[in-house]
């Protein structure tokens, strides 16, 4: 992934977190879930910093956002357990997968800080998918 690429999403996440009233944590990682870019709002929860950097990890190594595979990971579902690999992943909201124009996969970007729900928004929107 492109620095520039990584900085655009990252200012954008801060801007639309601003907009939506809540500080996050933004963890942006290249398309192998390595680390590419981090930052910690002002007064942002410590405890939002672990949940950003494995929603990143989890779109970037499964290739689906965060959310769409904790469906798939509770108990009787068709990946049960699956969130204890990988040193752990989080099936929540606020995980997205970055593609580039092409639709090709190159990264993830999670978002933490602020309901989930909201997480994802921000995720969406900072990355072009709404």
């Amino acid at each position: 992934m492109l620095e520039s690429i990584a900085q655009n999403i990252l200012q954008r996440s801060q801007e639309i977190a601003r907009r939506e009233g809540y500080n996050v944590c933004i963890s942006i990682v290249d398309a192998s879930a390595l680390p590419v870019a981090f930052f910690r709002m002002e007064d942002t929860i410590p405890g939002a910093i672990d949940i950003a950097v494995k929603k990143a990890r989890t779109a970037a190594l499964f290739r689906t956002d965060s959310v769409l595979l904790g469906e798939q990971a509770r108990p009787g579902g068709s990946t049960y357990t699956l969130e204890a690999t990988n040193d752990g992943l989080i099936g929540f909201a606020g995980g997205v997968v970055i593609y580039d124009e092409s639709g090709k996969v190159i990264g993830g970007l999670g978002i933490s800080g602020a309901p989930s729900e909201v997480d994802q928004v921000i995720a969406l929107e900072a990355t072009g998918r709404a």
